[in-house]
Parts: structure tokens; C-alpha cells; sequence
């Protein structure tokens, strides 16, 4: 019984690939001409021209700012468990939220360094 299972499921997306598969080309415009035909790297770096700006905007406006948001919720929680590991033990450990927040700072500045070694 769980042979037929796995044989149909096998089946199915085999017909699914088959069926959801097109063709990928590099050019698809006629009038280009014979030399350029099947440039795949032009065709890269065309693409990556067109959305390394929208790809920029979008980590600027989004992914930093989430990455900062998390290592401040993170910061400030283990700064609150040090302090209260401090009134129990009466020794403050610095190594953890020294650590956050040097990477809380790093993220927040990196958006000014970053595509520059990127070279964006």
C-alpha cells in the first residue's frame, strides 16, 4: 500500500513538473542581432542593473530595519535579565548585552557601508 503511494506521488510530480516547466531564454527579442544571441551573462547583469535599485530601496526600508528591531528587543531583554541576575547575585556580567549592542550598532550604521562595498 505505501508503495503505491509513493509510486503515485513520484508520478504526480513528475506530470506536475512537466506540465509547470517552460522553456527559460536569455534573449527574447527577434530583431537583436546573431552575435549577441544566447548572451546569458548580458542578460544577467541587464537584470541585475534594472533591480539593484528596487533591491537596494528594499533592504534600506525593510530588512535593516527589521534586523534592528530584533537586536533591540533582544538587547534590552538581556540587559533586563542581567540587572535582575545582578540583584540576585550581586555581579553584573557585561559580556552578552556588550555583544548586542555592539551589533545593535553595527546594523544601524551599516546601511552606509554596506552597498558601498557592495558597490551598488
Amino acid at each position: 500500500m505505501k508503495v503505491k503511494r509513493i509510486i503515485l506521488c513520484i508520478c504526480m510530480a513528475v506530470l506536475m513538473s512537466c506540465m509547470a516547466g517552460s522553456p527559460a531564454y536569455a534573449e527574447t527579442s527577434s530583431s537583436a542581432n546573431s552575435s549577441s544571441k544566447g548572451d546569458v551573462a548580458g542578460a544577467i547583469e541587464d537584470t541585475w542593473d534594472n533591480a539593484s535599485a528596487q533591491i537596494k530601496t528594499v533592504v534600506n526600508n525593510v530588512v535593516f530595519p527589521a534586523i534592528d528591531l530584533i537586536l533591540a528587543v533582544f538587547f534590552f531583554a538581556k540587559l533586563g535579565t542581567a540587572y535582575f541576575d545582578y540583584r540576585k547575585h550581586g555581579q553584573f556580567e557585561w559580556a552578552a548585552p556588550a555583544i548586542l549592542f555592539a551589533c545593535l550598532v553595527f546594523m544601524l550604521t551599516a546601511p552606509v557601508y554596506v552597498w558601498q562595498i557592495l558597490g551598488i
